[in-house]
């Protein structure tokens, strides 16, 4: 095996498929990644959960396939001189040569690499990258990361008529995203995937303004972006029943500037520590929300103007949840949505219609175990 390639060109590429190799495991073959070299050079990290592909222009000799420590090799270019990169194999043995660089590795058994999974087509659908990766970034930060309920450590695609609505739920949280599809799949249907592949489909989004193809096969979900290729299980059961979740009326809404309410939430929160339990304490007053932390070692206290009016409501939050979904608002405004201490508070646009938001976040509150003053 022979091939020669730009190291600006093979450097993203082992990167790329990097993401998708596992950090340690007991067969060597999922820490490294698969190069295949043919027509082109195509390069693949899979650890038996996700696998990703990615495709680049090179200069192939003599084809062949090899193995090679994910870790190792991108160190290894990562740190070549900008010029082509040569590779050549006698059995596992590997020379690297660029420019006065020399290197002579040992590769891995390509046999011992498994075959990504081949994704049969039963639905697809397809949209800007740029699209995707904002409704991934908006919810994915939502996703359950315990094992409690497996499908809840996915984000929902429900694709209804010309509609995609992406929906992340950990118990505590909810987090959704509605977007308009350019081009109707002609069929309603619905996927959960794991939420570990989506952060790798939104760092492949990046910022370009190609289009992303997605497919559903009987076990697998294959996101295609440009020449890379993304393949995960996809999970299974039902998902939380998300509609009833945010059917509730309220009876409170306020509009708030999003920058200014962060702020008042990161000033009482500074005092509380890392592990800390202690909830972040409001009164929502008239044209004003009343924020307090109180801890052992101290207290803080700010107040944050609103419009509207909550008749001095008590309720208690997670700051951490609260602070995560207005960060992900993509308003200088928005509306919060209350009823009681008991029920959740829900974060819309301003200008949202019942049941058509763009964007809506609900998080839960906390029990508090006595009132407090302002």
């Amino acid at each position: 095996m022979k091939f020669s390639c730009e190291k600006a060109l093979l450097l993203p590429a082992i990167t790329t498929a990097s993401r998708a190799t596992a950090p340690k495991s007991s067969i060597p073959a999922l820490e490294g990644i698969l190069l295949e070299a043919g027509s082109d050079l195509r390069i693949t990290g899979y650890n038996l959960e996700t696998g990703i592909r990615t495709v680049v222009p090179a200069d192939v000799a003599e084809g062949g396939t090899l193995v090679l420590s994910a870790r190792k090799l991108g160190d290894i270019v990562r740190n070549l001189p900008d010029d082509v990169v040569t590779f050549t194999t006698d059995g596992l043995n590997v020379r690297i040569l660029c420019g006065d660089v020399k290197y002579n590795i040992q590769g891995i058994d390509p046999e011992e690499f498994p075959e990504l999974p081949n994704v049969e087509p039963q639905n697809a659908l397809v949209l800007p990258r740029a699209t995707l990766g904002d409704m991934i970034s908006r919810t994915i930060f939502a996703v359950c990361t315990t094992d409690g309920r497996p499908i809840l450590t996915g984000s929902l695609f429900e694709v209804t008529g010309d509609t995609l609505t992406v929906v992340s739920v950990d118990g505590q949280r909810l987090a959704l995203r509605r977007e308009k599809l350019e081009q109707n799949p002609g069929k309603d249907f619905s996927f959960v995937v794991p939420g570990s592949a989506l952060s790798e489909v939104k760092s492949i989004c990046g910022d370009g303004e190609e289009e992303v193809t997605i497919t559903t096969g009987a076990r697998h979900i294959q996101f295609k972006v440009g020449s890379t290729l993304l393949v995960t299980r996809r999970l299974e059961g039902e998902f939380l029943n998300y509609r009833q979740s945010i059917s509730w009326k309220s009876t409170i809404s306020l509009t708030a500037e999003v920058k200014a309410l962060m702020t008042s939430i990161n000033r009482v929160s500074l005092i509380l520590q890392d592990n800390a339990k202690n909830p972040l304490r409001c009164i929502v007053g008239e044209s004003c929300l009343y924020l307090s932390t109180v801890t052992p070692t101290g207290d803080a206290s700010d107040q944050c103007p609103v419009e509207g009016s909550g008749n001095d409501l008590h309720i208690g939050f997670n700051h951490r949840f609260l602070l995560d979904a207005l960060k992900a608002v993509p308003a200088e405004k928005a509306k919060l949505l209350m009823g009681s201490p008991s029920t959740p508070c829900i974060i819309v646009p301003t200008d949202a219609e019942d049941g058509q938001e763009d964007f809506l976040f609900m998080v839960l509150p906390v029990r508090m175990s006595a009132t407090w003053d302002k």
